[in-house]
């Protein structure tokens, strides 16, 4: 059973779980419509260690991921607004 642990109620099922998608900066609000479309629709598909979006649907708690996508191992999950754990799971 593959497992992610949520920062608010610990490690639990990934089928407990949402993904909301990579973290990108949005665009300034006086962005063109190119740049819009852009922000929109296209994504870096280059592998390697992202942070994204997730969700635990049984709490309703928004979380983010550091994940790489090339060995699809969860390496940290935090709350936003907090800080990261440092990599080796201690306080940043």
């Amino acid at each position: 059973m593959k497992l992610l642990r949520c920062p608010v109620n610990g490690v639990r099922p990934v089928s407990e779980f949402a993904y909301g998608g990579e973290i990108r900066s949005m665009p300034a609000d006086t962005c063109s419509d190119i740049e819009w479309a852009h922000y929109v629709f296209n994504r870096s598909g280059v592998p390697g260690v992202k942070v994204e979006w997730w969700y635990h649907i049984a709490s309703g708690t928004w979380f983010h991921a550091e994940r790489d996508t090339v060995t699809d191992r969860v390496l940290r999950t935090w709350l936003p607004g907090d800080l990261p754990p440092a990599a080796d799971g201690k306080a940043a």
